[in-house]
């Protein structure tokens, strides 16, 4: 049988940005990892190999033409149809909101369910045209990271190119778990010859194998921050000459570090002060490099948090030369000069647009008079935003219109009056790119898409005919799109050699961000001390807050990323689900003894949100007080509830988002 190989790469939210051959038969196609690619190496990781090849090639799993539902929302009773129909219905329930200027009254959510190029950014255009409003899409993520870091160093997508991790004589990763969030990068760190630190409340496989773990209390990051500038300063570490060029502010904080003396911070945090004097000489050595987590900056002083581990490089002159750097996000398509604006249309209309925070969508939503239709694409809300049994009675609203735009019939598609098919990364051409290795890549059609399905792009395109609009941005094709901005990236081939290549490294050698010791801040420079801030109505500068552990017996809950699906993506592949086994909460042994819970029995866990029943696992890898459930299960697949029932919408303290790693609930015997 003859066999082709298609070069392609992975549009997964996943650092590794990983490359993939496709061989396909006349019969099948089988996905596999591109030898040639510098982070797959030959091989895919556990959850993509099982996936790509299982639940995304099953034609019974999978949207193949437009759905209308039948049923009561939320039942996932649907009757097929043809998209004409489909797009009638749409454009007749849109039209009048649009005709009478209240298009705002139309909210699209939208992430990360992929991030090529084109299928995540052009379906923009469309709403930002109409003048739609948009719930903010790093407010369930990662907002209050970006805020913190650009008040601090003005940017906060820009800071280490990997590849100069090879002159690192320390890898301080704090708040992230490479072993399940970046499974080959977390290979290729276990083979740099630097000493890998982990900031983690959790035992993560990426800290059983670091040098050094702090087993640090949640929520007591700033203070651990401050306890190592304390010995940073004290054995001769600090910088003096960087931080008089190069920071504003470090005199507003002198005495704090003063007075963040190894025995309080042990106090705080629980970390001996044996491992805050090694994590202190081995960061100080130097050149070192810090990796923030964006799980770390999802606590109610996330912002804080980051805004205080940011003065290790600050102080220490860490950032700027070969070896050092930051790293939150590394986007090599604004390396590349990508211009997203007008990849998503943004200069298309001129008013301002409304946004709101994932963590007042339920609410938000709830209010008949202020939306009045829906689009819900590359994201499953029903499985990943807060204030679930909210969201789910806001979506039960008859006189909300709602379209699902999914490859599947997701638990927020069962809530819809509109599912529409859409096409995988295997069914279309598109470019992808990484976010934290300077990588781009070709995405590379290999097999037709199921039925009717389409790409996200070509989706809203038809819908922008159906609503009989005419601007020639809502229209512009694929590979004009791709021509676009392989010219704007300077990528000097035509697509068809890219994809015979498959990806490049940007650069001819590694990029060193900051080199100038230019910061775009109001002042060029790392403000400590922030004016920006103080407008903001936080502190002026950072501050060793921890926060207060609970009492009356509750328990700070934490819901890590699992090593089985990417957030909620594959969480419907059947066999991930049976190797993940019972969604579980994990016990620290003195919690289990004090309430007499053995392995293995039920309990519930519950809190002013919600309550869910979960299987008991008595394990050590976090603190007493501390339970941990990992994330990302299908409600309707996990007995029609997630963890996530129990993320309660609190903000963290910048940037309007997530605080769900501040959870606090209540354990009991079920």
């Amino acid at each position: 049988m003859q066999k082709q190989v298609i070069k392609t790469n992975c549009p997964r939210d996943c650092y590794d940005s990983c490359g993939i051959l496709v061989e396909k038969t006349t019969a099948a196609i089988r996905a596999l990892g591109d030898p040639d690619h510098p982070t797959s190496r030959g091989k895919l990781c556990s959850k993509c190999a099982v996936a790509y090849n299982g639940v995304w090639q099953d034609m019974e799993q999978r949207t193949s033409q437009p759905l209308k539902r039948v049923g009561p929302k939320g039942k996932g009773d649907f009757k097929p149809i043809s998209w004409e129909a489909a797009l009638n219905e749409i454009a007749m329930r849109l039209g009048p909101l649009i005709e009478t200027g209240r298009a705002d009254a139309i909210l699209q959510t939208h992430y990360s369910g992929t991030l090529s190029l084109i299928a995540s950014s052009f379906p923009c255009r469309l709403f930002n045209y109409l003048g739609a409003s948009e719930v903010d899409p790093d407010s369930i993520c990662n907002a209050a990271g970006h805020a913190a870091w650009h008040l601090m160093f003005g940017d906060s997508v820009l800071g280490l190119d990997p590849r100069t991790m090879k002159d690192s004589n320390c890898i301080l990763v704090w708040g992230a778990n490479p072993s399940h969030s970046a499974p080959h990068t977390h290979d290729m760190l276990m083979e740099k010859t630097a000493t890998i630190v982990v900031v983690d409340p959790i035992t993560t496989k990426t800290a059983e194998k670091a040098e050094l773990h702090l087993k640090l209390k949640p929520g007591a990051d700033a203070a651990l921050a401050f306890g190592l500038l304390h010995l940073l300063k004290k054995n001769g570490y600090f910088d003096k000459k960087f931080i008089h060029e190069n920071t504003i502010g470090y005199e507003l904080i002198d005495a704090t570090i003063d007075s963040s003396t190894p025995a309080r911070t042990e106090a705080i945090t629980g970390v001996c002060q044996a491992d805050l004097q090694r994590a202190a000489e081995l960061y100080g050595i130097g050149p070192s490099v810090l990796w923030a987590g964006q799980g770390l900056q999802r606590q109610a002083t996330g912002g804080n948090i980051m805004r205080a581990i940011g003065l290790l490089p600050a102080l220490t002159g860490n950032i700027g030369k070969p070896g050092a750097g930051i790293s939150y996000l590394n986007v090599a398509t604004i390396v590349a000069g990508l211009d997203f604006d007008w990849l998503e249309g943004n200069a298309l209309n001129e008013k301002s647009r409304k946004t709101i925070s994932h963590m007042a969508f339920a609410e938000r939503l709830s209010t008949p008079k202020e939306f009045q239709a829906l689009f819900v694409w590359n994201t499953n809300p029903v499985a990943s935003a807060a204030d679930q049994a909210k969201l789910r009675s806001a979506l039960k609203r008859e006189d909300l219109f709602t379209v699902v735009v999914d490859c599947f019939t997701t638990d927020t598609a069962d809530y819809a009056d509109i599912v529409l098919p859409a096409a995988s990364f295997l069914e279309f051409d598109d470019l992808t790119y990484g976010y934290f290795h300077m990588l781009l890549g070709a995405q590379s059609k290999a097999t037709e898409p199921p039925g009717l399905a389409l790409p996200n792009q070509e989706i809203f395109r038809r819908i922008a005919g159906a609503l009989g609009l005419n601007h020639s941005a809502l229209f512009e094709s694929d590979e004009s799109l791709i021509e676009a901005m392989l010219a704007q990236m300077k990528v000097d081939m035509t697509f068809a050699e890219f994809q015979t290549r498959g990806h490049i490294e940007l650069g001819d050698s590694p990029f060193i961000f900051f080199s100038d010791l230019r910061f775009e801040t109001p002042s060029g420079k790392i403000e400590i001390d922030s004016d920006n801030a103080a407008e903001l109505g936080i502190s002026r500068v950072p501050e060793p807050y921890a926060e207060a552990l609970p009492d009356n017996g509750l328990f700070r809950l934490l819901t890590p990323a699992s090593e089985h699906w990417l957030n909620d993506s594959y969480a419907n592949d059947s066999h991930l689900l049976s190797i993940a086994g019972t969604p579980s909460v994990f016990v620290h042994p003195k919690d289990a003894e004090r309430l007499k819970l053995k392995n293995n029995e039920l309990v519930i866990l519950s809190n002013e949100s919600g309550s869910i029943e979960l299987n008991c696992r008595i394990d050590d890898r976090s603190l007493p007080g501390t339970l941990f459930s990992y994330k990302g299960r299908w409600p309707k697949l996990s007995g029609g509830v997630n963890v996530n029932l129990l993320h309660t919408p609190k903000t963290s303290d910048l940037g309007e988002s997530t605080s769900v790693h501040s959870t606090v609930v209540a354990l009991r015997k079920s």
